[in-house]
């Protein structure tokens, strides 16, 4: 491992894991919390997560997992140039999404309707509620009992909480996350992987689906750069590998942004530990302001020529739909759960019953949420 910067994250004895455990003789502390990660349920269901494709929509199309995957590789290898834990940052690429419900964001945006009687819903607190409470591997324990580092970098990554959902403010109240403050630079370098992730893979799997076509490319910041140098590289080249040499030049544009401007905000601020980067005023991980706004324009294309595409509406609906009415069935009737949940659930209609209800559908995955939707719903299907 390259030698880490001091403002780079230690494992904190004092803040440590909820539960105490015997520290390992062959793993540090944030190898162990990846690994967790890893072997849990919530991680190997994201296989069969949506990203922006339903999942048998083509077997090529990014899932939950696959971004995740690309999110803790880019991260990586920020976190090596910047000298910061690898470890702790790809733990935390890793289980970002671990909160995600069956389908995408549409799923989402159907639970979190669903629960807003009963105090919404959040995917990156229910990531949250995955490793500290849902997982049940350990005999000790409920959830993963992860550092202190990695819960306080998977509930506050994307900045300060200064009004934390539910679970989130009454996880503090047991086990202190400082939420007021930033995260790790580790947290952040995987938020902002993330986003980098996200632009490149959809981007791919776009032009891969013919939502749009390398030409309509051409004008975009940093990708029409990319795609020109693409082109000039060899003037005969395949679209499928003209397609990937794109992209892999996007990658590379955004990531060395970043490492630019985060190594000259750390020279400015001249940090002497990690906890000067969580007191900083501003994050230390960032884009340059030109490259900031070049991505807001990728985002805007996508979000336009991509995400709002009639092809991905279609199955945005569905999902939506089933999502919806799944919730109110198992919550209008707990009796319709299987029995690890109805004993969890308690009385129909309630506010139990609710959080429950909203659990187990987050932990179905795009086919399971399927079949437990025509279980329930199609007098044909066995129950």
């Amino acid at each position: 491992m390259t030698d880490l910067a001091p403002w780079a994250a230690r494992p904190d004895p004092m803040r440590g894991r909820l539960h105490p455990e015997p520290e390992s003789p062959s793993r540090r502390p944030f190898q162990r919390d990846r690994d967790r990660i890893v072997h849990s349920s919530a991680f190997r269901r994201l296989q069969y997560k949506t990203q922006v494709f339903v999942n048998h929509e083509g077997d090529f199309f990014r899932t939950r997992l696959t971004h995740s995957l690309e999110v803790a590789q880019i991260a990586r290898s920020i976190a090596r140039e910047l000298c910061l834990d690898e470890d702790l940052t790809e733990a935390l690429a890793l289980a970002h999404d671990l909160g995600h419900p069956p389908f995408g964001h549409a799923g989402e945006e159907a639970l979190s309707l669903a629960m807003r009687p009963f105090g919404g819903f959040d995917h990156n607190a229910q990531s949250l509620r995955v490793v500290t409470l849902l997982e049940s591997r350990y005999a000790a324990f409920d959830g993963l009992n992860l550092t202190w580092d990695t819960l306080e970098g998977l509930a506050k990554h994307n900045g300060p909480l200064r009004k934390p959902p539910a679970y989130v403010a009454d996880y503090d109240a047991r086990h202190p996350l400082a939420l007021h403050t930033h995260p790790s630079a580790e947290a952040q370098v995987a938020a902002l992987a993330d986003d980098i992730a996200y632009h490149s893979h959809d981007l791919d799997d776009g032009l891969r689906a013919g939502l749009f076509a390398p030409a309509d490319l051409a004008h975009l910041p940093v990708v029409g750069e990319a795609l020109g140098e693409a082109r000039r590289a060899s003037l005969d080249m395949p679209p499928q590998r003209l397609q990937h040499e794109t992209i892999r030049r996007v990658i590379n544009a955004l990531v060395v942004d970043l490492v630019t401007e985060t190594k000259k905000r750390i020279a400015a601020l001249d940090p002497t530990d990690a906890d000067a980067i969580r007191n900083a005023r501003r994050p230390v991980v960032a884009f340059s302001p030109p490259m900031a706004e070049k991505n807001r324009a990728i985002k805007d294309f996508l979000f336009a020529r991509m995400y709002r595409h009639w092809r991905v509406n279609r199955m945005t609906a569905k999902a939506r739909r089933i999502t919806g009415e799944l919730f109110a069935l198992l919550h209008a009737d707990t009796a319709l759960l299987p029995d690890e949940w109805r004993g969890r659930a308690g009385e129909s209609g309630t506010q139990r019953a609710a959080q429950t209800v909203a659990d187990y559908i987050d932990g179905l995955t795009d086919r399971s949420a399927r079949d437990e939707y025509l279980r329930l719903t199609d007098l044909t299907v066995s129950g």
